[in-house]
């Protein structure tokens, strides 16, 4: 993942976040793993699943594509800097990074990736 661990979460800026194919196969790999381990427990789940998709659409433009594949491989990679099993805090710097994905993404996360996120946790996953 090519994202400098010193300015995580507080600092992260949208431009830290390039276009990297090597987050591409490792959240198209791994993403459901760990989203469907923490569904419905934290509350970034629903940004992050809705930012998956906006991710994997041919309409997204590649610096949108970048920041969400950077955003979620954080997500899913197990060398976080607050490790998620320390409970109460695991997952404050991945919440930060998705958090700070979907501001820097907003205008490309559309209504239809949104509903592809209700029917994700809908299905009861």
């Amino acid at each position: 993942m090519e994202l400098d661990k010193a300015k995580i979460p507080a600092e992260l800026a949208a431009g830290d976040l390039k276009y990297s194919e090597a987050n591409e196969q490792l959240v198209k790999k791994n993403f459901w793993r760990k989203t469907k381990k923490f569904a419905g427990k934290i509350p970034f789940t629903k940004d992050a699943v809705a930012m998956y998709y906006c991710a994997l659409d041919a309409k997204t433009p590649l610096w949108a594509k970048g920041i969400a594949f950077g955003a979620l491989a954080y997500f899913i990679s197990p060398l976080d800097t607050i490790p998620d099993a320390l409970l109460g805090l695991g997952l404050t710097d991945d919440a930060a990074i998705i958090a700070a994905a979907v501001r820097a993404i907003a205008g490309q996360v559309t209504d239809e990736h949104r509903q592809k996120s209700e029917e994700f946790f809908d299905d009861g996953n």
